[in-house]
């Protein structure tokens, strides 16, 4: 029997295995992340495996809350060695979990460590991997993965000048103007210094726009990203748009008035993207902030999101139309409630340049990408994906992308095991999944 977690770990096939010795080297594109650009620049080090795996891993924390830790030792004041070892006690619970696959291949790539973790096991492997880690930074975590290129996650307000060439990782931007959609007041005037721009007016505003995504092009962006529960319902013309524009703040501004807002200016940046070549990525049904005591004690991004109600495809297919194909952009689209998954690949096949992204986030597990990869193939075309992204805020997590490679791997080889695919075939659309694709639309 083949030691715990060995190199064929989640590859069942002997197809499978040649598939994945093909790709397992690629380089990592990470088309999708929140990984933090400053540490990135100053090649940040990290004081133990505690801070790298704990200090804002959502994943992790969600876990332990699940398994009654008590919060002192997950965003409380507990030193990160107690973090560290309540989160190797509940290891053993995570049967299953993505997690616990994560937990293990981060073990063996950094550290060299091939045992499970569990608290027994736990101070061993604190010291062993510590001893590891002071050998370690930010880009020597990224030249490990081998990480080609990264789209951080950024506000069209921030300062981006970071971004650039380090090592041999590429750290681009990635325009996510979710804020501007809750259409605050105090973000627009925020937006408006940003661009040198005095907005009073939806023509203002969208100048100041094509001022933020000029300045991001410059700093190498070529993606967008949006992050919502729901498509708009309205999407209105330039002239209605504007009265909508000046009527916010008034009595008479409500939230049907504030949908159709967002659905002009969703199509207005679809356009803008198309014309500077960026792809467009949009990820719905996410509902943010449910509890609203821990929410108001840790704050934003700390496991208090949760997947919303199915997303109405006639809604997702107005957005789409109103876009047009002549006009639209790469799209990409994510679902954190894939129970319509089927119905919303359809879409892809109705228009132009749309394609299904990974399994995102609660449905980035094992079964997750699986149902991800079968729904992609048989309802619309699974050569042109753009394999798996991190979305994630810790250096460690390109594991992660393994994890989807060997999974990519198992599936398609399985067909190629029962002669139900070309086995020629396979080593090619595995490259341009893994690769390939994800070159093309960042060239």
């Amino acid at each position: 029997m083949e030691k715990f977690f060995g190199n064929d770990v989640l590859l069942h096939t002997d197809a499978a295995k040649r598939l994945y010795r093909s790709v397992k080297a690629l380089p990592v594109l990470d088309i999708h992340c929140h990984l933090d650009r400053k540490a990135i620049a100053t090649d940040a080090h990290f004081s133990d495996i505690g801070e790298l795996w704990l200090s804002g891993d959502h994943y992790k924390w969600r876990a332990m809350r699940i398994l009654g830790v008590d919060e002192k030792y997950i965003t409380g004041d507990a030193d990160y060695r107690e973090k560290f070892i309540k989160y190797a006690e509940i290891v053993p619970q995570l049967v299953g979990s993505p997690l616990y696959y994560w937990t293990h291949f981060e073990l063996k790539k950094i550290f060299g460590i091939n045992d499970p973790l569990d608290g027994k096991s736990a101070a061993d492997i604190y010291a062993r991997a510590n001893e590891v880690l002071s050998t370690l930074s930010v880009r020597k975590l990224l030249e490990l993965f081998d990480v080609e290129y990264v789209a951080t996650t950024d506000d069209p307000v921030d300062n981006v000048d970071d971004c650039g060439v380090y090592g041999k990782t590429r750290v681009a931007p990635t325009f996510r103007p979710d804020k501007l959609l809750t259409w605050d007041e105090a973000y627009i005037e925020k937006l408006g210094k940003a661009a040198d721009a005095d907005i009073k007016t939806l023509d203002d505003l969208l100048g100041a726009l094509n001022n933020r995504l000029d300045y991001f092009v410059s700093r190498g962006c070529k993606m967008s990203d949006h992050g919502f529960a729901a498509f708009p319902k309205t999407y209105p013309n330039a002239a209605q748009a504007r009265d909508l524009f000046a009527a916010r703040g008034k009595k008479s501004f409500g939230a049907d008035d504030k949908d159709a807002l967002n659905g002009y200016l969703l199509v207005w940046l679809a356009h803008e993207y198309a014309r500077r070549g960026i792809t467009m990525q949009i990820h719905f049904s996410v509902t943010r902030n449910v509890n609203a005591d821990m929410f108001g004690k840790c704050g934003a991004d700390s496991g208090f999101d949760v997947s919303s109600d199915v997303q109405p495809v006639g809604n997702l297919l107005k957005f789409l139309d109103a876009v047009g194909d002549a006009q639209r952009p790469e799209t990409v689209l994510y679902t954190l409630n894939d129970a319509n998954l089927s119905s919303i690949t359809t879409a892809s096949g109705a228009f132009r340049k749309v394609r299904m992204g990974a399994a995102w986030w609660f449905n980035d597990t094992l079964g997750g990408i699986k149902r991800n990869l079968a729904t992609i193939s048989e309802y619309s075309a699974l050569g042109n994906n753009l394999g798996m992204l991190t979305d994630s805020r810790s250096f460690s997590s390109y594991s992660r992308i393994d994890f989807f490679r060997r999974i990519l791997c198992d599936f398609i080889g399985e067909k190629v095991e029962s002669g139900e695919y070309d086995q020629s075939a396979a080593f090619d659309i595995a490259a341009d999944i893994c690769y390939n694709n994800a070159k093309r639309i960042i060239s």
